[in-house]
């Protein structure tokens, strides 16, 4: 997790905290911790990354919506951090 930047340990407190969450819950949640807008140019790439890594999972809810979710690896990476 060390290799993570601050941003993207945050989108993965915050998935872990969602049912189910949406690019857009995503987003909203972020906007109400930071307080300032969180543009889709920064969190679609991140969250692209964190798939890549394969600590989170993107699934298609519907035709426009993507859902987030921690994998196996996610969940250990953030129990690690916790600790």
């Amino acid at each position: 997790m060390e290799d993570l930047t601050g941003f993207q340990r945050d989108l993965l407190c915050v998935i872990a905290g969602l049912d189910d969450p949406s690019g857009l819950a995503i987003k909203s949640h972020l906007e109400e911790y930071y307080e300032t807008a969180v543009y889709h140019g920064r969190l679609y790439p991140n969250l692209d990354i964190l798939v890549d890594q394969r600590l989170i999972k993107k699934e298609a809810m519907d035709k426009r919506t993507n859902v987030y979710l921690l994998t196996d690896n996610g969940k250990q990476e953030l129990s690690m951090r916790r600790k």
